[in-house]
């Protein structure tokens, strides 16, 4: 791996910043509940004599360095409502609750990034020569996501580009994934409720067969929409709950459907908002029941913009060598970053944490382990990406 002033003072932060993101890990807090997190990120910043200006509710934002700002860096700092299923030291002490989505690993590698960057700033013959602004952003985990809240407040005034990254799994540690256009895709939820006048299932004719109903707009609705809408736009309905009933020889008088929808484009995303309603009242109507329909729209695509994806991409050599960039393909998940990016030009790189010829996990599972180096990884990279915004040729410190 390139030495460059970056490695310095991180290998002086590093068994620190591990401690911390190994805290963090232990104290989960759920979107919009993260207090102790923030007060400790804020408690850090303030330590090493920098202003961190404290988020309605919780998150923050710091700025390091003089001068125009250059670039924004983000990370989320929300966990997961799921039961933490390792047997780690540090594995979380709150019951369902885990960071099994590694924004301890984005938090803590921002953090880091902060810190290196602030000692640099005072190295450095003039400084940065400007500002870098660091979002610790509330709430990635619900929909639509605490980005828009952080940005109502100010987080991207005056921010000419935005830059984040994402634990991947699937991609071993000491590299990243990267792509030009759409790398996440839209997410949605969609919440199906039905009433009827029950009755006794030796007379489904003298009621409304409401869990048939549910039944076919389960099977039915997914189908449909795959053949209205053009398949290019890959819109994938998946449902995650069906409640009805209590008997089996009773017809219930009300049931729900509950699910994700997803896409890859915004215009495929606009579509199905358009044609959702019509399409559910359609495939529920000849079965007399009330239909309540609840579409929740959720984040549109992260689409990552060619000359910020060029940068990162640099960047990321130049700091982790040149095998460490891979093209990575469109995930069918979707994260809240991508409302940043509806202001400002920006990427999303997704952070290797797997241990080659380890195990490849899964985010969103309880068992999730990180590779500890991907700690180090994450630092680089946010530090990488805001020296090269800045125009800093890293191994020398110079311009």
């Amino acid at each position: 791996m390139p030495e460059t002033v970056i490695a310095p003072p991180l290998h002086r932060l590093l068994d620190e910043l591990a401690d911390f993101r190994h805290d963090i890990h232990a104290h989960p807090e759920l979107s919009y509940a993260e207090s102790r997190t923030t007060e400790r990120v804020v408690a850090r910043l303030e330590e090493a004599g920098l202003a961190p200006r404290r988020l309605e509710g919780s998150g923050c934002v710091v700025e390091v360095g003089r001068g125009d700002i250059a670039v924004a860096l983000r990370a989320d700092i929300d966990a997961l409502p799921i039961d933490d299923l390792t047997d780690t030291p540090f594995a979380s002490t709150v019951p369902g609750a885990c960071h099994a989505c590694g924004h301890d690993v984005h938090l803590t590698a921002l953090l880091g990034a902060a810190l290196v960057l602030h000692e640099l700033d005072g190295q450095l013959p003039g400084g940065l020569g400007g500002r870098v602004r660091f979002i610790f952003q509330p709430a990635e985990e619900v929909t639509p996501g605490g980005a828009l809240k952080v940005i109502g407040q100010g987080a991207l005034d005056d921010v000419p580009c935005v830059y984040a990254i994402h634990c991947d799994p699937n991609v071993d540690v000491g590299r990243v994934g990267s792509r030009i256009g759409a790398i996440t895709a839209a997410g949605d939820t969609v919440v199906i409720r039905l009433t009827g006048h029950g009755g006794h299932t030796s007379r489904p004719h003298l009621t409304e067969d409401l869990v048939y109903a549910l039944a076919k707009l389960a099977t039915d609705l997914p189908a449909t929409l795959s053949r209205l809408i053009d398949p290019r736009h890959a819109i994938s309905l998946v449902w995650g709950q069906i409640t009805s009933g209590h008997a089996p020889n009773v017809v219930p008088g009300d049931g729900m459907l509950q699910g994700t929808l997803r896409c890859l484009d915004v215009d495929g995303w606009n579509q199905v908002a358009q044609v959702l309603p019509d399409l559910v009242d359609r495939i529920a109507g000849p079965y007399g029941v009330d239909v309540e329909l609840e579409h929740r729209r959720g984040v549109p695509p992260v689409v990552n913009t060619e000359d910020e994806v060029a940068l990162a991409e640099a960047a990321v050599r130049r700091e982790l060598g040149e095998g460490s960039v891979l093209l990575t393909p469109q995930s069918m998940g979707g994260e809240d970053f991508a409302w940043y990016l509806t202001h400002v030009p920006g990427a999303l790189v997704r952070l290797g944490t797997r241990t080659p010829g380890g195990i490849t996990y899964d985010l969103h599972q309880g068992d999730l382990l990180v590779d500890e180096r991907a700690l180090e990884m994450g630092i680089r990279v946010f530090a990488a990406i805001a020296l090269r915004a800045l125009g800093i040729e890293e191994e020398g410190g110079e311009r």
